[in-house]
């Protein structure tokens, strides 16, 4: 999932204080423009500098990922849709974009072997993460209905009640859609083994928590909610 912050260097260390670290950067000669921290070999945190003031800073996009990015597509236009033509980036994988219901990006990419992200796979996995598992990410919508029925009909995601959408596949990642009242943050779930513990752990590293509904919650320097949960 991608974040546009309004400090991409505080941003980056409270992740580090999580325990999980940038794989890479780009800088300019602004500084660091974005900043990939990585949650597991196949799920990073992008943190993305606010280019202006009137930019919104929280959720710029979910991204998913696919084994055949020309073939889903493809299906993709079989079926009315209208997903950008695959390109390889600049960090070395293959990625398309796509709109929902209400015109919010959805990011796709297909990890090729020598990219920026494959070519960290094995490093930067730090004993100090109290996660390596990106369980549930939220997006904010106006009509619930809508938005589920194109993720259910047109994305092949599977309706789990309450907002919950079950990602394709056997991963167990869910997306989460929340009506958006004034001042709504995203949410996104990591799993963990304990509760208990992780609380504990957070608290000796000096970062703030709080128990809500059995899980451990903290929030990022812009206010997103990041819950540590047993599922």
């Amino acid at each position: 999932m991608a974040f546009r912050v309004a400090d991409v260097p505080k941003s980056r260390e409270f992740y580090r204080t999580l325990g999980w670290e940038p794989a890479f950067e780009f800088s300019d000669d602004k500084g660091t423009a974005t900043s990939y921290v990585k949650v597991n070999d196949r799920q990073f945190i992008e943190l993305y500098r606010r280019g202006a003031p009137t930019e919104a800073l929280g959720l710029m996009h979910i991204c998913l990922e696919g084994a055949d990015l020309d073939a889903i597509a493809a299906a993709y236009r079989k079926a009315g849709l209208t997903p950008t033509e695959p390109r390889k980036a600049r960090a070395g994988n293959v990625l398309f974009n796509i709109r929902d219901a209400e015109n919010h990006l959805i990011e796709y990419t297909q990890y090729l072997p020598g990219s920026r992200h494959m070519n960290e796979t094995g490093k930067h996995v730090l004993e100090a993460r109290l996660s390596d598992h990106m369980i549930r990410v939220s997006q904010s919508v106006k009509d619930l209905a809508a938005v589920t029925a194109f993720f259910t009909g047109k994305l092949g995601f599977t309706d789990l009640g309450n907002g919950r959408l079950g990602a394709p596949g056997t991963s167990g990642e869910e997306v989460r859609l929340e009506p958006a009242p004034a001042g709504w943050k995203p949410r996104v779930v990591f799993h963990v083994a304990d509760v208990k513990r992780t609380a504990e752990e957070l608290k000796k590293r000096g970062v703030p928590v709080e128990m809500t509904g059995g899980a451990a919650l903290v929030r990022d320097p812009d206010g997103a909610f990041l819950l540590f949960a047993e599922r």
